[in-house]
């Protein structure tokens, strides 16, 4: 059987990156699978790129995802980056293809999930219990979609708290955030039909926030919601303000979507605080994942 990989033109660019694409197809025009190479244009990231592959379950050590592969490697070359990354789920055929195909294992996730349906209901009432301790010199906010006007430069700045997130040997970067690509964000999220809601903590010494907490429902308020991402300035940390955001977005995510059926987060295993924390409020884990980096 002869692969025909061809090219498309995928027009979906943001001011932070731009995804290229492949198809795969055979003799007769059916597909057999699909890449998609994320080339980050941003400073602090622009030598990096993201690849998504897959091939049809029937069509699978028959080549097709080497030569995506290589399609998608060339592009990257060819775009001037240095490293490609790419996550499969542990112990799979998407695991055991890009150890085999050049690619080193950077970074282990585990994907944890809270049951917000029966009788359990998220723990609601310890839930609630940690949200309603007060954290002297600190206040709680929290917006949906778009961050308000006068928070806008602060949430900007203290997206800096993700910077020194683990990620073990990922040659990730550094993501410079300003008030444009936060609002980007809240807009791609919307365009896509779901609903982004966003806890911050607020210093009141000086009315900056502290630290930020996010997650994302789908449109129709069902199913499982995702957490973005939880962190706190350098400088706040060792209140507790890690645990008491993401409890509070749990208590929003129960108010504002009872249909919700749970929330699932991604952490990196040598992320052992915010492990404690999810384990602490009765996050379950589900499966692990790996992150696989290319170097060119």
């Amino acid at each position: 059987m002869s692969i025909h990989v061809t090219a498309l033109t995928d027009p979906a660019r943001t001011p932070s990156a731009h995804r290229l694409a492949w198809l795969a197809c055979g003799d007769d025009g059916g597909p057999l699978g699909h890449a998609f190479l994320r080339v980050f244009t941003r400073e602090g990231q622009d030598h990096l790129a993201e690849l998504t592959l897959h091939v049809h379950p029937a069509e699978r050590r028959r080549r097709v995802g080497s030569r995506l592969l290589d399609a998608a490697v060339a592009a990257a070359r060819e775009a001037g980056r240095r490293s490609v990354v790419a996550q499969a789920d542990a112990d799979t055929p998407g695991d055991h293809f890009l150890a085999a195909s050049g690619f080193r294992r950077v970074l282990a996730l585990t994907y944890a999930r809270l049951d917000l349906s029966g009788t359990g209901g998220g723990r609601a009432e310890e839930t609630d219990a940690i949200v309603e301790r007060p954290h002297p010199g600190y206040r709680l906010v929290s917006w949906r979609g778009t961050v308000p006007d006068d928070l806008a430069g602060t949430f900007a700045d203290s997206r800096r708290a993700m910077d020194d997130m683990p990620m073990d040997d990922t040659d990730y970067g550094v993501v410079a955030w300003d008030v444009e690509r936060v609002l980007a964000a809240a807009r791609a999220v919307a365009d896509r039909g779901e609903q982004l809601t966003t806890v911050a903590v607020v210093d009141e010494a000086d009315g900056s926030i502290a630290g930020f907490s996010e997650f994302v429902v789908p449109g129709d308020g069902k199913g499982d919601g995702l957490h973005y991402g939880t962190g706190v300035l350098p400088e706040h940390r060792g209140h507790g303000l890690g645990r008491w955001m993401k409890a509070e977005s749990i208590r929003l995510a129960r108010a504002q979507h009872p249909d919700l059926a749970g929330l699932v987060t991604d952490t990196a295993d040598s992320n052992t605080h915010m492990r404690r924390i999810n384990d602490a409020l009765g996050y379950i884990p589900t499966h692990r994942a790996l992150e696989y980096q290319l170097d060119l």
